[in-house]
């Protein structure tokens, strides 16, 4: 029997960006095997799916419910011990929830749930089962976005004073502008999105981004929303202002009509001694530069980083490693925690990164819709 842990996957089947994303991930630090799951709402897409990849048919489920009765019926060294979730927003919380209680560790794609209501009820749903749970805010994985987070919390850049995060993509454009396909694209539609689609798409990253390299916790928002026509009820395009918890002020700035815009993720820290840079388009590169000096320029391989950043590169210095080696990196840090080893607490995002993005969406619609007021975000669940 493979001591491999037995992954099964809800969703991702078909031509699915994030489909590949995941498996090839949990395939990567040899951590993990494949056996099942659900891939489509058709079991026959589903089935047709595994076939193409080349997996065994027996363990391909016409749906969650399926799944798990099947699943509990065998032996435990047999089933499946972690299930991803990489469905549509809207079914985040029924089926981690579901899993949760049915003995499953999950790994869940953002946002973990439509309401922040969701994700407490998940999370004492986790507490009350005692399982791994793990957000993928994918970026967190990658090694130089992990050397910044050890650098500040080394005092490398002293009294942090100020965050920025700038979010663009382009995507939606074409889309928006056409009625039809506003209207279709499920994105666009409240009931399976929640109630963002910018912010709970690509704003969510960034507020965990902001949070997981500071150490610090946005304690209150003001915001600007965009939703281009009167009949489309997302948004498109946001601007927060951040008040975080050691006075420190911050801004995210997402959108997703910057036309033109690909994947143009950038994070800068500025504290009383230094600053950090990091672009997602270049991730390879990370900018520290103080006062005076010439800027530095880190990157990943090499024995200045930290333990952290060492232990997700796979690669030589000068070898560029990109968005699945940093899922991966989220994945191997969920195995440590599943089969009970040591592990750093920056390796996966938890349940509570998951439930303060979802506060974060919620009290930022709520500015705007109030005026563009300050609104404070909730500390506990």
């Amino acid at each position: 029997m493979s001591k491999k842990i037995k992954l099964g996957i809800l969703g991702g089947g078909g031509d699915s960006l994030i489909g590949v994303l995941h498996r090839i991930a949990s395939a990567m630090y040899d951590k993990y095997e494949l056996v099942g799951g659900v891939f489509n709402q058709d079991v026959n897409q589903s089935l047709e799916f595994a076939k193409s990849i080349g997996m065994p048919l027996n363990r391909i489920y016409k749906d969650l419910d399926t799944l798990v009765e099947e699943e509990q019926k065998l032996p435990e060294a047999e089933r499946m011990q972690v299930v991803s979730v990489l469905t549509p927003n809207f079914l985040h919380f029924p089926m981690a929830k579901k899993l949760l209680e049915s003995g499953f560790h999950v790994i869940c794609e953002k946002p973990m749930t439509t309401t922040f209501e969701e994700a407490k009820i998940l999370y004492h749903t986790l507490k009350d089962n005692n399982k791994v749970f793990a957000v993928t805010y994918t970026y967190t994985g990658y090694p130089m976005v992990r050397q910044m987070r050890e650098m500040v919390k080394n005092g490398a850049l002293g009294k942090i004073q100020k965050v920025d995060a700038q979010y663009y993509q382009g995507w939606i454009n074409p889309i928006i502008h056409d009625e039809s396909q506003r209207q279709s694209t499920w994105r666009l539609d409240p009931d399976k999105s929640g109630i963002s689609c910018c912010l709970g798409d690509i704003g969510t990253h960034a507020f965990d981004m902001l949070e997981y390299v500071s150490g610090l916790k946005i304690q209150s928002v003001l915001s600007d929303l965009n939703f281009v026509y009167s009949d489309n009820k997302m948004d498109v395009d946001a601007t927060v202002l951040l008040r975080l918890s050691n006075q420190a002020k911050g801004v995210i700035c997402t959108s997703q009509i910057a036309t033109g815009e690909e994947n143009s993720f950038i994070v800068k820290i500025y504290g009383d001694k230094a600053g950090l840079k990091w672009e997602q388009e270049n991730p390879n590169y990370l900018y520290y530069i103080q006062e005076g000096q010439a800027m530095q320029i880190l990157k990943p391989g090499h024995a200045y980083n930290s333990d952290l950043s060492l232990d997700g590169t796979k690669l030589p210095p000068g070898h560029p490693e990109g968005i699945f080696d940093a899922m991966g990196n989220i994945y191997k840090g969920v195995a440590k925690a599943v089969n009970g080893e040591d592990y750093d607490h920056g390796e996966f995002p938890t349940i509570i990164d998951g439930a303060r993005g979802m506060n974060f969406i919620e009290k930022a619609v709520e500015s705007h819709h109030k005026g563009n007021v300050w609104v404070e975000i909730e500390d506990n669940l």
